[in-house]
Order: C-alpha cells, then sequence, then structure tokens
C-alpha cells in the first residue's frame, strides 16, 4: 500500500515546492517508487523544481476523461524511481474544483501503484485545500522559524484538525444535535473544543469513538530555512504546544537550514539535493527522508510478520 504524504502549510513561501521536490527525490534514491503530484492548483510550479517541460497530460486529462486512470498522467524525470504527475495546464479556476471532481481526485490518488505519494498542496485553509491535506492519516506541515509563518502553520493545524473532525461526524451516526452542530460550526464560529462539548452533552457514547479517530491523524512540522542564530529547538517547543492542546499526533520531523544557494538551484531547474550534495540543508533533507523511509520499513516488516 502506498504511503501519501501531503506536504501543506498556511503560508506561502516558505518552501513547501523545494521540500516536496527533493524529499521525493531522495526516497527515490533509497529505492523507493517515488510519484510526485502538483496540487497547488491554479499556481503550479512544480515541474520547474525538477527541471523538466511541462508535461502534456496531467491532473486536468484526468478530470476531462481523456485518460481514464491518474497513473497514465505520471511522466518519468531524471531521478531513477520517481515520476511527477503535473497540474500546469488546469484551467485557472481548477482551485475551485467541484466536489465530485475532489473525490474522484482523491480516489485516484489513493490508489496509485506507488511505494510514496508525495502531495504537494497549496497554502491556506480552502476547504480543497485541507480535503487534499486529509487525504491520509499523516501530513508534513512546513514553516519558517519567522511569527509570521508560525502564525499561520498554527491556523492551518486548528482548520485541518477542525474540518477533520467534522468529516468524521458526518461519517459516522452521530446525534442529529451533533450533525447539525458541524453544519452549522461556519456560521456559529464552533471551534473544536466547543463541537466536542456539544458531543459530550448530546452524545457521550460516542465521544471516545470521535477522539479515538481523531487521534490517528498525524501532524507532523518541518522548519525549513532555519538560520544559525535560530532558536534549534523551536519545532520541538511547536511540537509540545500542539500535543497539549490536540487529540491528534505532533511530530517534529527536523530543520532544514537556511542556503541562499537555494535560488541559484530553481533557477538551473536542478533539484538542491542534486546541485549541492554536500550542504547542510542536504543533510537535513537527507535525514528526514530518512525518518520517513524507515517508518515505511517498519510497516511493511510489521505487514510481513506472519
Amino acid at each position: 500500500m502506498a504511503e501519501i504524504l501531503p506536504i501543506g502549510g498556511g503560508k506561502g513561501g516558505v518552501g513547501k515546492s523545494f521540500i516536496s521536490a527533493n524529499l521525493a527525490a531522495l526516497l527515490a534514491r533509497r529505492g523507493r517508487r517515488v510519484v510526485l503530484l502538483d496540487l497547488d492548483l491554479g499556481g503550479s510550479n512544480l515541474h520547474t523544481f525538477l527541471g523538466i517541460r511541462t508535461p502534456r497530460d496531467g491532473i486536468n486529462s484526468f478530470l476531462n476523461k481523456n485518460i481514464n486512470s491518474l497513473e497514465l498522467a505520471a511522466v518519468p524525470t531524471q531521478i531513477s524511481n520517481l515520476a511527477f504527475i503535473s497540474s500546469v495546464h488546469c484551467p485557472i479556476d481548477i482551485a475551485n474544483l467541484w466536489h465530485a471532481q475532489k473525490a474522484k481526485l482523491i480516489n485516484a490518488i489513493r490508489r496509485l501503484p506507488f511505494d510514496y505519494v508525495l502531495l504537494d498542496i497549496g497554502a491556506g485553509t480552502h476547504f480543497n485545500t485541507l480535503d487534499f491535506y486529509l487525504t491520509a492519516e499523516k501530513g508534513i506541515i512546513v514553516c519558517a522559524p519567522e511569527p509570521t509563518s508560525i502564525e499561520n502553520a498554527f491556523r492551518f493545524i486548528k482548520a485541518a484538525y477542525l474540518r477533520k473532525i467534522k468529516l468524521i461526524i458526518k461519517q459516522h451516526a452521530f446525534h442529529p444535535k451533533v450533525k447539525d452542530a458541524v453544519v452549522d460550526a461556519a456560521q456559529q464560529q464552533l471551534g473544536a473544543a466547543e463541537i466536542f462539548d456539544i458531543v459530550v452533552r448530546y452524545d457521550p457514547g460516542r465521544e471516545m469513538l470521535l477522539r479515538e479517530s481523531i487521534s490517528r491523524f498525524q501532524f507532523k512540522f518541518v522548519l525549513n530555512q532555519v538560520r544559525k542564530n535560530g532558536d534549534p529547538l523551536l519545532g520541538e517547543k511547536m511540537k509540545n504546544v500542539c500535543n497539549r492542546h490536540f487529540s491528534s499526533q505532533f511530530h517534529f520531523l527536523g530543520n532544514i537550514a537556511y542556503d541562499e544557494r537555494v535560488s541559484d538551484s530553481i533557477v538551473s531547474k536542478t533539484l538542491f539535493t542534486v546541485q549541492y550534495p554536500d550542504a547542510a540543508a542536504s543533510a537535513d533533507l537527507a535525514a528526514i527522508a530518512g525518518q520517513l523511509n524507515q517508518k515505511k520499513s517498519v510497516s511493511q516488516r510489521l505487514c510481513e510478520v506472519p
């Protein structure tokens, strides 16, 4: 079964595409079959990081039914074992997908026959963005070590967490009062805590189901563009704060060092870890890829135990 890793965040310009492309390449070099999807719909530019021309087929061809399988939209890259699915030819209004289109795309993503499926998701808290992030039971959040980025990362977490709670409630037979509260949550400005209070009041027998279901979701932090004079423990502090206030699991994958040559690699359309393999940022990315690959290896061994 594919390991789906959505990579998102609350703010643009923090390096989601940079990290997505380089992590995908590093996992592929470890012998994993990897596909990278550009789900920054309406702002697609991931092909530039990979140094490839825009493919003719992509998500647009799948949604338009020109191809009947999303796998057929995957094109090879210069990295062995790494394929890419573009959204660059999608229409400008693609960010406003219809529900049926979104459901079709998410179901197709879950069926992709790869070891890893990495999703580069656009910034913000639009419902479509959040639903792509919630495609799997775990996701990566990228932010920079600056107040505005951290604030937006927490806003994204709250929005994704609340969206996940709503989806769980809609999928199970909760009390009608609870379901009504979820439908009206935005209008009444209800947060996760208020929804849990309503569950306790009207459907206490299902409170544990809700808490256990939401606890299976994992948020994984990555701090990008970390300078030498920055706080090396900031990511751990963010993780600890979230673990105190949410029922989901939070993990810190690591810092990625600031390197002014990142822009050079983008201009030259060459992956940073290929162009500068000895850089500190490349070592940081390799360490994060190693953690992700190790968890996949452990999971596979457990599945193989008779």
